[in-house]
């Protein structure tokens, strides 16, 4: 037969089924694939197991025996651990050009009992009864019977024991296409139980991994959300010594930067290098985009950094992405940089470039620079480009400048463009914002001259209307857009439920909700999270619960928001109990938890009182994945401090300072707080100063905390000056901060001072509070000054001010200080009628008082009362007790106070005793005088072996 080659790779000049022949094996290039050539030889005997025997590049076959089984044998010790195995079919070919026939009834019969197979899997459970089954169909599969099976199988665990069947009765290791497939149904299914062991297997066995099989797995944790997962089995794939595809990399390392996981993203984008693939300028642009977008500015240039040191110049898209990255952050300066960089690098400017920078420039306020960086674009230009003329309508609205967002209208229809709907979507929308209703009205109804209002014009308009609180006008809008051929869509809906629930009209909102249906859409689950945050915000929790139920018999997958507002709002309504319960629940339908959720759910744990609580929720940020940010450390310095923890705040105040989070307003705040009550007041002052320096301007809470802090040092001059200080910067200052100020200088006596503040407070318009009045009536009472803390009292309550305990508790005190009791007791009466409970300080106070001017019967009665209600006598009112009985001739009541006051292990003055001794001599208890005598020797002698030592 003459030579032939098929498709560059085969060369026979004999038949391959028949006689014996030599085949020669030359290797290909590029898919090194082998080449054959075939002569007629006599055959040496051959090993029974293969009917051919291979020397040097000879391979010679034995009478029966096809070059098929060569490959097969040949494809079979070809692949390596780093070398990904070929697609089924392909690698080396061979053509039969003299048994087309066998070769043909070959694949017949193989399809046909894959097919018997695959009859015998779907038809009847794995058990003794299948393996009976198929050990009769073939009781010795081989590779292509497996691998085709394996092929239609969709059931992993229905594959796996048709897989662990089969190589328990040939007792042979699968090939490299069974591994392949099951690990492809394994992608499909989403069950990756059995990765790792399949992979061990796969490793010891020395085959390879299919990219095909390595990008579907890839891909299939992405789907299910599973990112984490996704990157440890990239890190086991290399701890087995496989080589992941290059485009499985990259998928991952873009679904991280979507899903904002910078650390993740770097730690595969370092592994694609480890194991030699070549980097290239997308891959450094996705990641500087992951960095400057999570504000991690250092680290997105150390990867620019790295990108020039591995010799690759930055092209405009790597540009355009930093100046719009960079400026988002507020890093306007550097966002300029790199605009001037890329022309200084030669590269011109295109309509991204402009307008990003354009968009930068007004996000900051920078007007003027915005301007003439827009005048700069359009020089020489003949056709407008519309996003940039947006963009500048869309700043000018934004900051109020409405006249000059309509200029750029007319500019645009001079130059011979009409305005698009877009743009007057920017106007519309920035008219909203600021609540000009009528005006946006009056432009909505002017833009059908150039431009038909869209169903994102109608939804704008309806979502200020309902905000603003016209719900029938919003209505009137509706049948507008109906009429206009434009129907509501579920997020007309969500809009409207959304704005009436902030609104806090929820009958009108829970209407849209139930007639959704007739207006041809269903409800989605931002529709049912807007209505249940809604009900619970007003303290219809167990409607909004029931909604929920509700919710998820639709089929709809509760997401993080929902369980936020759930958990929030329980807790917000004393249900605290019910808000773990919601949390527990999350986790059972195995909803993952985000910052923002966690971060929630620490903040009430905190408000409730369970701080320990509190803390294991901020430990177990990191358990779910996440950094904790600059809130979560906010909530978790906040919630100790009120918790009497403020010295905690200077470790975790630089634990945040380590862990990177950038501090803002809010964050400030909470340290400052802290350091102020943990008394390290200067270590405060410094951070507000430095809050200055960082572009945070300090808050009244900032000023209302550090004026606290020093005031409660005696540092009063200091206070007032930063008092000032404050009002100078325009910061309106509130009922807290003037009453801290009263309270510092009355506690050292500044009593006029004091006036002089509450003077400029209520000038000012700001009504004194209950906690302003009992600073100023304290600093009355210290300074013997109870006639006017009584003018005081009287004018807290013209004022409208009901006293609370501790008003009649610093009254009372202050009477019995100057031996008012009677009075004391007129205002414990009142105390009494007003329904409020007295403090032990309190009780103590007009025990000791009542006491002392003889009303041993109320006194007594007090004592009682105040033990019923658990209360716990010191020994003030014990001895108080004692010499108020004693001097009412009560002798024996005395003595029996005398007794309980010895069994509680409270102090007895010398003083008491005499008066008791006394007593019970008039009374002639001689025995109960002994026993006070011997207590009082027994006093002094500890008194003289004190002295002596």
């Amino acid at each position: 037969m003459a030579a032939a080659r098929v498709r560059g790779v085969t060369r026979c000049r004999h038949g391959v089924h028949g006689n014996d022949g030599v085949f020669e094996t030359l290797p290909n290039s590029q898919e090194q694939a082998t080449s054959v050539a075939c002569t007629t030889q006599a055959a040496a005997p051959l090993p029974p197991r293969w009917p051919f025997s291979v020397a040097g590049n000879r391979v010679i076959c034995r009478k029966g025996g096809s070059f098929i089984s060569y490959l097969c044998h040949r494809s079979c010790r070809r692949f390596t651990s780093d070398r990904p195995s070929p697609p089924a079919g392909e690698g080396s070919r061979f053509v039969d050009v003299g048994g087309n026939h066998s070769v043909n009834a070959g694949k017949e019969q193989t399809r046909a009992t894959v097919d018997e197979v695959c009859r015998v899997l779907d038809g009847s459970p794995w058990g003794p009864e299948a393996e009976r089954l198929l050990s009769e169909i073939h009781a010795k599969p081989n590779r292509e019977v497996i691998f085709g099976v394996l092929k239609r199988q969709t059931d992993l665990n229905l594959a796996l024991k048709y897989f662990r069947w089969v190589e328990k009765i040939t007792a042979e290791p699968h090939s490299v296409e069974a591994y392949n497939s099951v690990l492809m149904i394994l992608a499909d299914t989403g069950k990756y139980d059995c990765l790792e062991k399949l992979l061990e297997e796969m490793s010891i066995l020395g085959y390879g991994l299919s990219n095909n099989v390595c990008i579907e797995l890839v891909k299939s944790f992405i789907k299910s959300r599973r990112l984490r997962v996704a990157v440890d089995s990239m890190q086991m794939l290399r701890k087995f010594k496989f080589r992941p595809a290059f485009s499985a990399y990259t998928t991952l390392i873009g679904a991280l930067a979507n899903a904002r996981e910078p650390d993740l993203a770097l730690t595969m984008f370092h592994q694609m290098q480890e194991v030699g693939y070549e980097l290239n300028i997308q891959l450094f642009t996705t990641m500087v985009r992951v960095f400057a977008r999570e504000g991690r500015l250092d680290a997105a240039l150390s990867v620019l950094e790295q990108m020039k040191s591995n010799s690759f110049e930055a092209d405009l898209v790597l540009y355009n992405v930093c100046i719009d990255c960079f400026g988002k952050v507020g890093k306007v300066d550097m966002a300029w940089k790199f605009f001037h960089e890329l022309k200084a690098q030669g590269l011109r400017p295109d309509d991204v470039s402009y307008t990003s920078m354009i968009g930068v420039l007004w996000k900051a306020n920078r007007l003027s620079e915005a301007v003439g960086l827009f005048e700069e674009m359009e020089q020489d230009r003949k056709v407008p480009c519309a996003f940039a003329y947006n963009t500048m309508i869309m700043g000018y609205g934004s900051a109020g400048l409405f006249s000059d967002a309509y200029k750029f209208l007319d500019r645009l229809r001079e130059k011979g463009c009409i305005p698009s709907v877009v743009a007057y979507n920017s106007i519309l929308t920035c008219l909203g914002r600021k609540g000009k209703v009528d005006e946006a009205l009056k432009l909505f109804e002017e833009m059908k001259k150039d431009a038909e209002p869209n169903l994102s014009t109608y939804n704008i308009i309806i979502d200020m209307l309902c905000t603003s609180g016209q719900v029938e006008a919003a209505y009137q809008i509706q049948h507008t857009m109906e009429n206009a051929g434009l129907f509501p869509n579920v997020l007309t809906v969500n809009i409207m439920v959304d704005r009436l629930c902030k609104s806090k009209k929820l009958d009108e909102a829970w209407k849209i909700f139930e007639g959704i249906s007739q207006k041809g859409c269903t409800p989605d689950a931002v529709t049912y999270c807007s209505l249940i945050d809604g009900l619970g915000r007003t303290g219809k929790v167990d409607e909004a619960y029931r909604l929920f139920e509700r919710m998820l018999d639709a089929g709809h997958n509760p997401n993080a928001v929902v369980y936020t507002s759930l958990i929030r709002n329980f807790f917000r309504h004393d249900r605290k109990e019910d808000g773990h319960k919601i949390f527990k629940d999350m986790n059972r339908r195995g909803c993952l938890p985000d910052l923002i959720l966690l971060n929630t759910y620490m903040d009430c744990a905190f408000k409730a009182g369970e701080v320990e609580k509190g803390r294991s929720i901020f430990e177990g940020i990191r358990a779910h994945g996440f950094p904790p940010d600059a809130r979560s450390y906010s909530i978790l310095i906040h919630g100790l401090t009120k918790a009497g923890h403020a010295q905690e705040t200077y470790k975790l105040f630089y634990d945040m300072k380590e862990q990177g989070c950038v501090l803002d307003t809010l964050a400030y705040n909470a340290v400052i707080d802290g350091f102020c009550k943990a008394g390290k007041v200067d270590k405060a002052y410094q951070l507000l100063e430095e809050m200055k320096v960082q572009g945070h301007p300090p808050t009244v809470v900032t000023y209302g905390s550090v004026i606290d802090g020093l005031a409660k040092i005696d540092r009063l001059d200091e206070a007032y000056m930063l008092f000032e200080e404050a009002k100078s910067h325009g910061t309106v200052l509130n009922v807290v901060v003037y009453s801290n100020l009263i309270d510092g200088f009355g506690k050292v006596g500044r009593i006029d001072e004091a006036y002089l503040i509450m003077e400029e407070m209520m000038q000012k318009g700001i009504t004194p509070n209950v906690y302003t009045w009992n600073c100023l009536i304290d600093a009355l009472v210290k300074a013997e000054e109870i006639s006017e803390a009584l003018v005081c009292l009287q004018s807290m309550k013209e004022m409208k001010c009901a006293p609370n305990t501790y008003t009649y508790s610093i009254l009372i005190n202050g009477l019995c200080r100057v031996q008012k009791y009677n009075k004391a007791f007129v205002f414990w009466q009142e105390m009494q009628k007003q329904g409020l409970v007295p403090s032990v300080v309190t009780y103590t106070t007009m025990i000791s008082g009542l006491a002392k001017v003889g009303n041993v019967t109320e006194a007594n009665r007090l004592f009682e009362k105040f033990k019923a209600s658990g209360g716990i006598p010191d020994s003030v009112s014990f001895n108080a007790l004692i010499v108020g009985m004693s001097n009412a001739n009560r002798a024996m009541d005395a003595y029996r106070i005398f007794e309980e006051t010895r069994l509680r292990g409270c102090k007895l003055s010398a003083k008491t005793c005499i008066v008791l001794l006394d007593s019970l001599h008039k009374a002639e208890c001689l025995e109960q005088a002994a026993i006070v005598g011997a207590v009082l020797r027994e006093m002094a002698k500890s008194q003289h072996a004190a002295r002596s030592l």
